[in-house]
């Protein structure tokens, strides 16, 4: 891979790993005793804890942030991963073929795990 793309590559992965990490960060936090974990925080909506709406609503809020927290935590697990591999020198290659992922495919998924022809079974 030509040097100047995976440089390219490397800083949108680097943006948006910032950007997920700061997403995340609205509404959990770092899991200390699991690496690369997050847990939801339980939100806190009022003052009145006896008064069953305030508490429903706070047991709505926490079930709807539990797959956001998901999908960005295992999102952010990804760009990860193709960072190591960036480090590593092996950035680019197939998972499953060890051919070189498609420039086009990196460019639109930088942290892509195979080429076009194993997608489906990325």
């Amino acid at each position: 891979m030509d040097k100047k793309i995976e440089k390219q590559l490397r800083e949108k992965l680097e943006t948006e790993k910032k950007r997920l990490t700061k997403d995340l960060s609205a509404f959990a936090k770092k899991d200390p005793k699991m690496k690369r974990n997050w847990i939801t925080r339980f939100p806190f909506l009022g003052m009145n804890r006896l008064h069953s709406d305030e508490s429903a609503d706070e047991v709505e809020e926490y079930e709807n942030l539990l797959p956001v927290e998901y999908v960005l935590e295992n999102r952010l697990k990804d760009i990860e991963d193709a960072l190591d591999k960036v480090k590593k020198g092996i950035y680019g290659k197939c998972e499953l073929c060890g051919k070189e992922i498609e420039q086009k495919r990196l460019m639109v998924a930088p942290e892509a795990k195979t080429c076009l022809r194993h997608i489906k079974k990325d």
